[in-house]
């Protein structure tokens, strides 16, 4: 499969938004390099923070306005903005709460890990992270 069309993308509906499979093995059984995901985050809420031991990621806002934190350092993201989250490193996305709309990304992995080619470990509750953003 080389054509994924926007009915082709597998919504998956988490706490804090709603994640598109848009490329991976699972859909696209050639994807062993990269995933492709659609996420929107919800006004208020944010992927907390993470890390992918084994993958690197890219992420671009395409509307909305997010807080981005990559390690300890975090900046204000606006549409067209990127961050480059390195592998291993301890990153989360949050939208504000006044926000009008979802925040829109569109996040690339690689390379592919795992059967849903794509691995996170939850750091949210681990120092510093648990206490970075009181």
């Amino acid at each position: 499969m080389c054509f994924i069309c926007v009915d082709d993308v597998e919504w998956e509906q988490l706490d804090w938004g709603d994640l598109g499979w848009v490329v991976r093995p699972a859909n696209v059984p050639d994807a062993s390099k990269l995933v492709v995901l659609d996420v929107k985050i919800r006004p208020g809420q944010g992927h907390d923070f993470h890390r992918h031991p084994n993958q690197e990621e890219v992420i671009l806002l395409r509307s909305g306005v997010v807080e981005q934190w990559v390690r300890e350092e975090h900046q204000e993201l606006q549409p067209g903005d990127v961050a480059f989250i390195p592998q291993g490193a301890v990153h989360a996305t949050f939208c504000a709460p006044d926000a009008a709309e979802p925040a829109r990304l569109f996040v690339v992995l690689g390379a592919s890990h795992g059967p849903d080619g794509y691995e996170t470990v939850d750091m949210s509750t681990e120092m510093p992270w648990a206490a970075l953003r009181n």
